[in-house]
């Protein structure tokens, strides 16, 4: 995800925290994720058993001081787990933090535009949260099924400079769902902040 901090005036916006309702739903995300991970962190801990298992049997039985030349693989597939352990809950971790950052209220203008030669592959257009001048407080890039049109349209919004735009008009985009189940199982795909 792409965003644009361009205003300094962001400091003096109205903002709010984030609701007690809000931070359990990406709460719920994370602990999902980590029910994920607990694969990863049992790969590392079967790889670290065999790896102190061999360096172990390999010191204390004569005939087995050459199984030391082996320990590494598993040393390697130990370090390996645990990265994937790492990449499965950086993002949802990263998330949780930025509840603790606020969500900032604009009585401004909500942009839509098409993609560039900058957007990525997959990328649909871009979203932006523009001041009551036009000039833009935050933009991000959104990723969907179908390309955003170009438009503009006067809005009262609040988001956040991580996650994007929450609520238009007071209406919720999606971005946060209303309620997560326990763990994340079984959630619909995002509405997004498509104006349709």
């Amino acid at each position: 995800m792409k965003f644009r901090w361009l205003d300094r005036r962001t400091r003096q916006l109205a903002s709010r925290a984030w609701t007690v309702k809000e931070r359990r739903i990406v709460w719920r995300g994370l602990t999902g994720r980590f029910a994920i991970a607990i694969e990863p962190l049992l790969g590392v801990a079967f790889m670290l058993f065999l790896t102190f298992g061999i360096i172990y049997r390999s010191q204390h039985v004569p005939a087995d001081r050459d199984l030391i030349k082996i320990a590494w693989i598993f040393g390697i597939g130990a370090i390996a787990f645990a990265g994937y352990f790492v990449a499965v809950l950086v993002a949802p971790f990263f998330a949780y933090l930025q509840t603790f950052k606020p969500i900032y209220i604009v009585d401004g203008y909500v942009r839509y535009r098409e993609p560039d030669q900058v957007s990525e592959d997959d990328g649909t257009g871009y979203v932006a949260t523009l001041f009551e001048d036009h000039s833009v407080a935050c933009e991000w890039e959104c990723f969907g099924d179908r390309a955003l049109p170009n438009k503009t349209i006067p809005a009262m919004i609040e988001f956040s400079v991580y996650a994007g735009i929450h609520k238009i008009d007071g209406r919720n985009t999606g971005l946060l769902p209303e309620e997560l189940p326990v763990l994340a199982i079984g959630i619909a795909p995002r509405k997004g902040t498509h104006p349709d």
